[in-house]
């Protein structure tokens, strides 16, 4: 009896280790300490979201103890990122990005796959018809957190520019005729320059819009002559705002975010004025979250809550008040705060109605993260070349 005691015994110590074992494993460890959120914002979307981070901390500190933010160059990102995989470490746990970092990132295989994979946290239904075609842009590797129809817009200064361009010829003769006026930054680092770069395709009638290799010979050879008149190519947005409430520069490259967002700001004029060029097709515009390759597995958990989270309704409207707005259809203006209505009633533009289904625009994704990734590349090399200037 003893001997089969101590064997009944010696099972069941068997059994708990056991059973410890498979709990310590159904329970990863975010759920006992609390992880630090790493984030490397290189596309401006911690100001739409970096609230909705801030909330998930407060109302969660038994999941994040701390909220870390460095920024650094879209064009720089994926090369950090390399370096701390090939290190072996995850400094970096949450990439906010646009579409011209994260095509890259996505393009080199350097993020966690997304979609399909978590499909059932993240249903697709909830998203608003732009986030949807925002994501099937990102591969599956990419959130889409906030989203707008984007540009081209081009942004002038009506005491300069009494007569706006209303077509592709008219803009590249009013730069010929006003040289060094006119200014995108370069595509690579600047929303409202990639959307020059591929929403001229469509404006110009290029044979195939989707397609920078083979299907863009009007677009490329127009930028090289409005490059003429171009004096040089920023590496950021910020430059061409800065330059045009100087006056340096009287059209400037805009999108609905950079065009409402600067005014409301106080960062150009708020007199500042809107062209749309004839037969524009508005690319649709928004930030990406991503995390990347290497990153623990109890912090990969607590991230995907936190994307759930931001997904929420009630924390998605209050992505308006950096005028992009949300992913969300649910989260309509009506259900934001009433300051965040009012802030961005004042701002709106009429413009911006007619965009969309049925409308006078239509709407179109960016291109795919290996078509953008070659654009961006041919713009720097043929375009931009010895005009970049940091």
């Amino acid at each position: 009896m003893i001997k089969n005691r101590g064997r009944f015994v010696g099972l069941s110590v068997a059994l708990s280790v056991a059973t410890l074992a498979f709990a310590l494993a159904s329970h990863p460890a975010s759920a006992q300490q609390p992880i630090t959120i790493s984030i490397l914002d290189n596309g401006g979307d911690y100001a739409s979201t970096g609230a909705i981070i801030e909330n998930y901390k407060k109302a969660f500190p038994n999941k994040v103890k701390e909220i870390k933010l460095q920024r650094g160059p879209a064009p720089e990102t994926p090369a950090k990122i390399k370096a701390q995989q090939d290190a072996g470490r995850a400094d970096i746990n949450l990439v906010l990005t646009g579409q011209d970092a994260g095509s890259v990132l996505a393009a080199q295989d350097q993020l966690i796959r997304l979609f399909p994979t978590y499909d059932k946290l993240f249903p697709k239904d909830e998203l608003k018809e732009e986030a949807k075609i925002l994501q099937d842009a990102g591969g599956g590797f990419l959130m889409p957190t906030v989203v707008n129809a984007g540009g081209p817009v081009f942004i002038y200064n009506p005491k300069k520019v009494p007569n706006p361009p209303k077509t592709a010829a008219e803009l590249l003769a009013w730069a010929k005729a006003n040289p060094k006026r006119l200014l995108y930054a370069r595509p690579a680092n600047s929303g409202p320059g990639r959307s020059i770069m591929t929403g001229l395709p469509w404006i110009l009638g290029d044979k195939a819009p989707m397609d920078p290799e083979k299907g863009w010979d009007k677009a490329w050879a127009y930028m090289k002559e409005l490059g003429q008149y171009v004096e040089y190519y920023p590496t950021g947005t910020l430059f061409t705002l800065r330059e045009f409430a100087q006056e340096q520069r009287w059209i400037i490259a805009g999108i609905m975010e950079w065009d409402m967002k600067p005014r409301a700001e106080g960062v150009i004029p708020p007199e500042s004025k809107i062209t749309i060029l004839e037969n524009t097709t508005f690319i649709i515009d928004g930030h990406y979250w991503a995390i990347p390759k290497g990153v623990p597995q109890n912090e990969v958990d607590v991230l995907l809550d936190l994307m759930q989270f931001m997904r929420r309704v009630d924390q998605q409207v209050l992505t308006y008040k950096a005028f992009i707005g949300p992913s969300i259809k649910a989260a309509t203006l009506d259900k934001a705060p009433a300051d965040i209505r009012d802030y961005v009633k004042e701002f709106w533009r009429p413009e911006y109605d007619q965009i969309g289904p049925g409308k006078k625009y239509k709407m179109v994704s960016q291109l795919d993260f290996k078509e953008l990734t070659y654009a961006m590349d041919r713009w720097d090399r043929e375009i931009g070349a010895q005009q970049i200037k940091k």
